[in-house]
């Protein structure tokens, strides 16, 4: 028996007014396995993670993340994903050590000062902790929203442009941490615009065209000028 993906889509449709952001997507996603969301603006890449997020709600269709419902059980869809908005979501006049902390009782979790200072050292910014974040490059931001993924230890990783910003430092680190999650059993949904270093993760792409999907492929041995090719071929500038 084929166990349930960790994320589950079948004809999802969103509408904003009468605007078809979404229409009829099916996506799935098994554990230890990354799907990299390709298209142009206006595609519906960062609605269908903010659906999978519970952010937004569909119109019509099928959402699950680890077989819960993301409309209907969205506390519980939340203890199991970590999501990194393309903005940094971070308070400027806290600390670092106090945004992790912030964000973590907000997500419903009350996690030692260890744990968050291991959170910082994860992403090497353990000697800034008490520093507040209007003194940090983007790069440092970027960094610290990622720490964010070390506290909520979740199952299914959603990821808006994760590369966008990063120092050399931290692309590095999430390269590595991203690896790892995978081998643990986890599973990643990422948009991405790069066709370089945001698709070494990826097992799969899927390419949003229109608000559907236009190819669902393996990532097997295509390098980026394959998946350049995929993508003139498939996807319909906005």
């Amino acid at each position: 028996m084929t166990a349930e993906p960790l994320v589950h889509v079948a004809g999802l449709r969103k509408a904003f007014g009468g605007h078809l952001v979404l229409d009829d997507v099916s996506l799935d996603v098994q554990a230890g396995e990354a799907v990299a969301l390709l298209g142009p603006n206006g595609a519906g890449k960062t609605t269908l993670l903010r659906v999978l997020a519970t952010l937004t709600r569909p119109s019509r269709g099928v959402a699950r993340v680890a077989g819960h419902d993301c409309a209907r059980e969205a506390d519980a869809v939340r203890r199991r994903v970590g999501l990194v908005a393309h903005g940094s979501w971070l308070y400027e006049e806290l600390t670092a050590l106090e945004n992790l902390a912030f964000w973590a009782g907000l997500a419903g979790a009350r996690p030692g000062r260890d744990e968050v200072l291991a959170a910082l050292a994860a992403v090497e910014l353990e000697r800034v902790a008490g520093e507040r974040v209007r003194t940090f490059s983007l790069g440092m931001r970027r960094r610290l929203s990622l720490a964010r993924l070390v506290l909520a230890r979740p199952q299914v990783l959603l990821l808006d442009e994760p590369f966008a910003g990063l120092d050399q430092r931290g692309g590095k680190w999430l390269d590595a941490h991203l690896a790892a999650f995978k081998g643990a059993g986890g599973a990643i949904v990422l948009t991405t615009h790069s066709f370089g270093r945001g698709l070494a993760v990826a097992d799969r792409i899927a390419i949003l065209s229109g608000g559907r999907v236009a190819l669902d492929t393996a990532v097997g041995a295509m390098d980026a000028d394959d998946v350049r090719r995929l993508y003139a071929l498939h996807a319909e500038e906005a």
